[in-house]
């Protein structure tokens, strides 16, 4: 069975245009809940409970009605945190003992576009099976308990607090970070209140871009899909380190002094690294996208590297079934499940700034032994419905391009989860080769979508 609404990362698109429309998200949330009314068995009078949390956009306050309407239908009680980083609604749901988690969020998008996205029990995303059953009741005329059956709602007032402690939690207790400055670009969206307190908790003088969220300027030349911000962010504060997280705060870009900036791979090569030294790391799980720098790298050090397909829940699920710890992708969703169950922008910051405290090295000094190749990636809008694998002349340009690498390099097609976007992305050794070839391919992708 194919899906109608969910995507890689939950239900996303325009806001005011199908199907993000105050109707759907309310039916959404009915039959999330009517879903987990039928999974649940619980004591008779006790009704299942969710934990809504959203990042900064001017429609939460929408959505974040609708659904809390909908679940009420249900007979599902509802937790309210406000905005909330996605991580931080991973582990709240965990941590309260409810039956899922819901963020209302589009990450990096900008603030036109939202979305909703579900957590289980145990605060990984929803298996495609439960995800599957929620579209099938969608389909369905949306009911209604009776009174004395409906869900109420209450609102969690200590939720930043409790997140604040966790995060500080997973950094090792004999470290601290004092005598670091920090600049910590937080995109003016849901960790605006969240990450410079932790940075700072720990010891570090926190430089902070990114925390006056307006409802309209979450990722707006900010965040970790700008990098320029926090170049101009490290220039500005001379700080010595600097961290960039997106709209909800699962994904991680990095800075060392001199504004070079690190990604995710790099990031987790890092982690990876420090971590081998003190313990046998038994693998690491990357995806399509990550850099052959990052895989040879990693071979050097005798450790494992595997690729998912690209999206965090892939990483997370072949980490599952391989038992590992270290996971993510080069776009900065980092996991580490011996710290979360999902990928966290701030603890992931935090297990780099582990490794670099630890061994008392700077970021530039842990990657000395990492040579990334150059990798090109050019987005060309998609037309929906146009079948891009079965086009002579897109897979004729991929063709020469795989001939012209001759073996040095990779070409990579794939279609955005969360956009209408076929993605091109060529990599290899000779830079200016590596970008020609990708203009080449995205040329023939914009000839053949155009009329």
């Amino acid at each position: 069975m194919s899906r109608k609404y969910f995507g890689t990362d939950g239900v996303r698109g325009e806001v005011g245009q199908a199907p993000i429309t105050p109707d759907f998200v309310m039916r959404l949330g009915y039959a999330a809940g009517t879903t987990l009314v039928a999974r649940e068995h619980l004591p008779p009078g006790e009704h299942p409970a969710v934990l809504i949390g959203k990042d900064t956009r001017i429609s939460g306050y929408m959505l974040e009605a609708a659904l809390e309407a909908g679940f009420a239908a249900a007979g599902v009680d509802v937790c309210l945190v406000g905005p909330m980083p996605t991580p931080a609604v991973a582990y709240l749901t965990r941590a309260l003992r409810l039956q899922a988690g819901v963020v209302i969020s589009a990450s990096h998008n900008p603030y036109h576009d939202n979305g909703i996205k579900f957590f289980s029990a145990q605060g990984t995303k929803l298996p495609d099976a439960v995800e599957m059953e929620i579209e099938r009741r969608l389909d369905q005329p949306m009911g209604c308990m009776a009174s004395a059956q409906l869900g109420k709602a209450r609102r969690i007032d200590d939720a930043a607090g409790r997140y604040i402690e966790f995060c500080k939690s997973t950094f090792p207790s004999e470290l601290d970070l004092r005598g670091l400055k920090i600049a910590v670009d937080s995109a003016h969206g849901a960790a605006y209140h969240i990450a410079p307190s932790v940075f700072h908790e720990l010891g570090a003088e926190v430089f902070k871009v990114g925390v006056s969220p307006n409802g309209l300027n979450i990722n707006d030349g900010v965040g970790a899909t700008v990098p320029e911000s926090l170049r101009r962010a490290m220039l500005e504060s001379g700080a010595d380190l600097g961290i960039s997280l997106d709209g909800d705060g699962d994904r991680l870009i990095m800075a060392d002094a001199q504004g070079r900036i690190y990604d995710g791979d790099q990031l987790l090569y890092v982690i990876a690294r420090r971590r081998a030294t003190q313990s046998d790391v038994p693998g690491v799980v990357g995806t399509l996208m990550s850099n052959l720098g990052f895989e040879h790298a990693l071979a050097r050090l005798s450790i494992p590297f595997i690729r998912a397909r690209v999206g965090d829940r892939y990483v997370l699920e072949l980490m599952q079934e391989k038992g590992w710890l270290l996971g993510g992708e080069n776009s900065g969703h980092i996991i580490c499940l011996d710290k979360h169950s999902t990928g966290d922008g701030i603890v992931s910051a935090l297990q780099v700034l582990a490794a670099l405290r630890g061994a008392g090295e700077t970021l530039d000094q842990a990657c000395a032994d990492l040579a990334m190749y150059p990798q090109k990636l050019v987005n060309v809008p998609l037309p929906a419905g146009f079948d891009w694998q079965s086009c002579g002349e897109i897979q004729a340009a991929r063709r020469v391009a795989e001939q012209v690498l001759d073996g040095r390099g990779r070409v990579l097609l794939r279609p955005s989860g969360t956009e209408p976007l076929l993605r091109v992305m060529v990599e290899g050794r000779d830079a200016e080769l590596v970008c020609a070839q990708a203009e080449i391919i995205a040329d023939a992708v914009r000839r053949t979508t155009v009329g």
